[in-house]
């Protein structure tokens, strides 16, 4: 059996590849077409095979589904940041929409035994800071492009499943930060412009909430969805970590020893969800799952690996 595993040399596709070589005896091959926010080198040691492929692509990638012959999926390839989509949408929807309409059709053509889609928690909008938080049940209510496209993907997803019977799950996670993010998010770009001397850039007044998940406690549950999770189904997988950009980037600071007059407040992003909140419940109850780190010990890793590669250069 073959595995697919898409956005390989991203920043979450990389980490779980790094997990999922000593969990599975298949063969591997990382799928991805070396974008802006994907980098060979997170990929280049493990023992698996690389192909650039555009998911969008329907010609080659009929030739690389008839050539490997793929059972599995997890498909993580998309476009993610929030700002890039607020700015021009076009690649969001060719990616995460048309892309991943492309794949299931492959999926289905090649009998794909399971197809597993990886979503985020920003399909269902904004919270008050009183609500309660996302669970499998909450409607999509996603607030701009990038969510919008992940949504409709999602969709997809679901659809695929209920009208060709193409056996598929939904993971959607909370906010992922670890090794080899794209220094455009906040965690890495706190972290190295604390190292380069440079202010941090933060939105608004700095009180917006997310949900952190460590990205190795992400590929963990997502390996846990995998072995145990019920086709059709889809599954939250959370941090159990809320809290504010302030609160984040000032202990972050502190960890590194920084000064906080290094933060500097800029204009908000349009449509800036106030706050993000995922149940574990489900995956919990069902599958025994549950993070293991906290946010001190996921981020002193963290801080750890940008340092070093840090002092690389």
């Amino acid at each position: 059996m073959t595995i697919f595993v898409t956005g390989g040399a991203g920043f979450i596709g990389s980490n779980f590849l790094h997990q999922a070589v000593n969990s599975f005896s298949e063969k591997i091959v990382c799928i991805d077409n070396l974008s802006y926010a994907s980098d060979y080198e997170n990929i280049k040691d493990l023992p698996i095979e690389f192909c650039n492929l555009n998911i969008i692509d329907e010609h080659y990638g009929d030739y690389i589904f008839k050539k490997y012959k793929p059972k599995t999926i997890f498909h993580f390839a998309a476009e993610s940041h929030v700002d890039n989509s607020i700015k021009d949408c076009s690649k969001f929807i060719s990616t995460n929409i048309n892309g991943t309409v492309n794949l299931l059709n492959l999926s289905l053509k090649y009998d794909i035994e399971r197809f597993h889609h990886i979503s985020t928690d920003e399909v269902y909008g904004s919270l008050k800071w009183y609500d309660q938080s996302f669970t499998e049940m909450t409607a999509y209510d996603p607030q701009n492009p990038y969510s919008a496209s992940k949504a409709a993907s999602d969709h997809f997803v679901q659809a695929y499943h209920n009208t060709y019977g193409l056996p598929t799950i939904i993971t959607n996670c909370s906010n992922n930060y670890g090794p080899r993010q794209h220094l455009e998010k906040l965690i890495p770009k706190t972290i190295t412009n604390i190292l380069e001397g440079k202010k941090i850039p933060v939105y608004g007044v700095g009180e917006n909430i997310r949900d952190w998940i460590y990205v190795e406690d992400h590929c963990e549950g997502i390996l846990n969805v995998f072995n145990n999770g019920k086709v059709g189904e889809k599954y939250n997988i959370g941090g159990e970590c809320e809290v504010t950009n302030n609160d984040l980037v000032k202990t972050i600071i502190k960890m590194m020893n920084a000064s906080e007059n290094l933060i500097e407040y800029v204009d908000d992003r349009p449509g800036h969800d106030l706050r993000y909140s995922i149940s574990n419940a489900k995956i919990r109850s069902e599958l025994n799952f549950s993070p293991k780190y906290n946010l001190e010990e996921g981020l002193s890793k963290t801080i750890d690996w940008y340092e070093k590669k840090f002092d690389k250069h």
